[in-house]
């Protein structure tokens, strides 16, 4: 069981202890870098005023400071939604409406949004950093490189001449098309030398 399924699978438990259907439960697969996510829309055309939006954590709602506080505007605000963060019991917002409860819960949505946008950055510097010394250490990354065949010369000699057809040249050298021209580029640079 990877990481993400291990931490979808602590959140479905935090919701079961709650007592939340599973009809209302909303996942989405994809990073929460953004509010760009299916189930996310999906869930929130179906949020209603005086509906209470459980979130585990505030990474699980995003990771970008500016998005987090906005979004929890558009729910609170315009939506009239309630929210409230399990693992963060300051940050619900049914409890405390009065000036000081709303203040609170802003100081501390702006805090935990800053502390997630900063991981995220720091997540993606690692990386960074990361592949930097494995590139160093000669590590390649992407699809192995398709070596040129031997006959290539002749492959392209009879496509530039038309006794076979493109899609029968890439096929001889087990290329795609766009593969096929760097090689040809390739080649001919060789050959020019």
């Amino acid at each position: 069981m990877s990481s993400k399924d291990q931490n979808e699978e602590r959140q479905r438990v935090a919701m079961a202890e709650l007592k939340i259907p599973t009809k209302n439960l909303y996942i989405d697969k994809q990073s929460g870098k953004d509010f760009d996510r299916p189930n996310y829309k999906r869930m929130v055309k179906k949020l209603r005023p005086g509906d209470v939006l459980y979130i585990l954590s505030i990474d699980r709602l995003g990771r970008n400071y500016e998005e987090i506080q906005n979004q929890w505007r558009i729910l609170t605000k315009e939506k009239g939604v309630d929210i409230c963060v399990i693992d963060m019991p300051l940050l619900d917002t049914r409890r405390g409406k009065d000036l000081m409860g709303t203040f609170i819960a802003d100081l501390v949505l702006q805090i935990l949004s800053f502390v997630a946008q900063s991981e995220r950055e720091n997540i993606r510097k690692r990386q960074a950093e990361g592949i930097a010394a494995a590139k160093a250490r000669g590590v390649r990354f992407g699809r192995p490189e398709i070596a040129m065949p031997a006959d290539f010369g002749q492959i392209v000699r009879q496509w530039e001449k038309k006794e076979i057809s493109f899609e029968n040249a890439t096929k001889l050298c087990g290329m795609s098309g766009t593969t096929f021209y760097r090689r040809l580029r390739e080649y001919r640079l060789t050959k020019k030398q």
